[in-house]
C-alpha cells in the first residue's frame, strides 16, 4: 500500500483534491482506497507544479465529502 496524501477537500466538479505527498506519480486511472483497504475512487487527473502536484480522484462513494481530512492510498 502507497500513501497518496491527505484529502484537502471536495471541488465544485465532484471530484475529491488532495496534494501528493510522495515523488512517485500515480497512474490516471488508478484505484484509491482509504486506510480500511474500501475502494473509494479512481484517479482523474495530476495538475499543479511538478515539484508538488495535486491529485483529483473521482469518487464512487455516496457521501465523499466525509473523506476530507483522511488520508487515501494506493495498492
Amino acid at each position: 500500500m502507497r500513501r497518496l496524501g491527505k484529502i484537502l477537500h471536495f471541488s465544485k466538479s465532484h471530484s475529491l483534491i488532495l496534494k501528493l505527498e510522495s515523488k512517485e506519480l500515480p497512474k490516471l486511472k488508478e484505484e484509491v482506497y482509504d486506510s480500511k483497504l474500501r475502494k473509494i475512487g479512481i484517479i482523474f487527473d495530476i495538475f499543479g507544479p511538478t515539484s508538488s502536484p495535486y491529485v483529483s480522484i473521482k469518487p464512487i462513494v455516496p457521501n465523499p465529502e466525509s473523506l476530507v481530512e483522511r488520508v487515501v492510498y494506493t495498492l
